[in-house]
């Protein structure tokens, strides 16, 4: 399997994160793509890509969090980065309105620029997305003809922005978000309308720990070992089993990210 949304760099992995990659190799997750959030969060996502070369990969950008913080220094940052062979993607890029950390106006400017940077270095775009579909649907929709692959990475929203996006032929990525009983329950009904080859699976750990783990851990921190109880829990509501899910998934990641 293969996990397209770790935050490794995150510092709580930095007591362990020989430990947490290892047990989640051996437990059939054989490679990681390390998100990017910002620009030093990059850095380390690359420095980690390198150090573990067998198995990981990273991607370069700025959270619509950090919006405020992309100028034309962090772009040309950000550019660096993306000439690293081990630097896979554009992102983590998009709009986030639910928790509006960043000034909307900066968060459409950021996620312009990095569309941009994108389509000059014929890239894949990994995508956030939060209660922020009004705008960003239609700046998706504008660039889309110019854009390589697309993937709405950690997708919890309803079914009209799910066929959205299906329509601009995006992958969606789902995560542990699925099995939470309380505000994902809606993902259930809406993942067997992904095509099978439009499908992608993510742990975005440390974040998002899948709740109906059982039996539950003593920590709260999600890991990659996690996915493949993610992948189970999807084929549960997918047409496709979960072999067949473990193959197209991995398929998928291939071809999106050219790994």
């Amino acid at each position: 399997m293969i996990d397209i949304g770790a935050n490794l760099t995150h510092d709580s992995f930095d007591k362990d994160r020989a430990d947490v990659i290892h047990n989640a190799r051996a437990l059939g997750v054989d490679a990681f793509v390390i998100t990017g959030s910002d620009v030093t969060c990059s850095q380390k996502a690359k420095a980690l890509a390198h150090e573990y070369t067998d198995c990981c990969y990273a991607t370069a950008g700025i959270h619509p969090h950090h919006a405020s913080e992309f100028n034309g220094e962090t772009q040309e940052q950000l550019q660096e980065l993306l000439n690293d062979d081990k630097v896979v993607a554009v992102g983590e890029t998009g709009l986030d309105y639910f928790r509006d950390f960043s000034p909307r106006a900066a968060q459409i400017f950021s996620f312009e620029q990095h569309i941009q940077l994108a389509i000059e270095n014929e890239m894949p775009l990994f995508l956030h997305q939060r209660e922020a579909h009004v705008d960003f649907g239609p700046i998706l929709q504008a660039h889309r003809d110019a854009l390589s692959n697309v993937v709405v990475h950690c997708f919890t929203d309803n079914e009209k922005a799910l066929f959205d996006y299906l329509d601009l032929d995006c992958y969606i990525g789902i995560t542990g978000w699925i099995c939470d009983e309380r505000r994902g329950k809606h993902l259930i009904d809406l993942v067997k309308n992904i095509p099978n080859d439009r499908l992608l699976i993510e742990t975005d750990a440390p974040y998002l720990i899948p709740r109906n783990l059982s039996p539950k851990p003593k920590s709260r921190r999600n890991e990659p070992k996690y996915l493949p109880h993610i992948a189970e829990f999807i084929a549960a509501h997918h047409p496709m089993g979960f072999a067949e899910l473990k193959a197209a998934t991995v398929a998928n990641s291939k071809k999106f990210f050219q790994i």
